[in-house]
């Protein structure tokens, strides 16, 4: 066993060179140069790489209103359930009375029947369309369309300060509306305004010739929708 030794311990190499130590440093080692990791704002790539474009450089989604098709007389659970998951929610509702044939009775009713606001980023949508009751989001186009959150400032205003309010059919000039109590009840013209004054236009198509008739606002109605007002009076 002695000889193989012998005979061995020549061919043996070592696993590492010794290196002398350098003035400074006290280990045998040669210390690898660390090179300090620069910062780079979020979307902006080192240079001489490509950028991320898994990570882009800005904000999450802005929060927005949307209107949720929901079921039938669930307005107000469906708002309810909705904040208690943490989401700004509106069903707006209003007084109003109905005649039974032995009563009249004080009742709440839904401003937007079938439909309830909400405000969520739209990436946070799965946690409100798994709510049941609630349908989808209402889109256009094939795109879910956000409500101004204007027009939901003025409705919250409204509502808080109990103001006398109701439904009211979405009409603009140029619309063919109905004439709903009165005199003229039952005439059907096109909408006109000129300035503050609201007109009905009605025409003559043989001779191509038509007439316009100062109008109360709230006395019409749109074509198709005969009970869609209930005027006072």
């Amino acid at each position: 066993m002695g000889l193989t030794v012998r005979e061995l311990r020549p061919e043996v190499r070592p696993a590492l060179t010794p290196v002398a130590p350098s003035k400074g440093f006290p280990s045998r080692q040669v210390p690898s140069r660390q090179v300090p990791s620069r910062q780079v704002p979020s979307g902006q790539a080192p240079s001489g790489q490509a950028p991320n474009r898994l990570v882009p450089n800005r904000q999450d989604e802005a929060h927005a209103w949307y209107a949720l098709m929901v079921k039938h007389q669930h307005e107000r659970p469906l708002e309810s359930a909705l904040r208690h998951k943490g989401f700004e929610a509106l069903a707006p509702f209003y007084k109003t009375r109905k005649r039974w044939s032995d009563r009249v009775k004080e009742i709440d009713l839904p401003l937007f029947p079938g439909y309830v606001f909400c405000r969520f980023r739209f990436d946070q949508r799965i946690g409100v369309l798994d709510t049941p009751g609630i349908s989808r989001v209402v889109s256009f186009n094939g795109h879910p369309a956000p409500v101004s959150g204007e027009e939901i400032e003025a409705i919250r205003t409204v509502m808080a300060a109990k103001a006398t309010v109701r439904p009211w059919p979405h009409l603009k000039p140029g619309d063919r509306v109905r004439i709903e109590r009165g005199a003229l009840r039952g005439i059907e013209g096109i909408l006109l305004r000129e300035k503050e004054i609201l007109r009905l236009v009605i025409g003559v198509g043989i001779l191509q010739r038509s007439v316009a008739v100062e109008i109360d606002a709230d006395c019409i109605g749109p074509v198709g929708a005969p009970h869609a007002v209930a005027c006072a009076g």
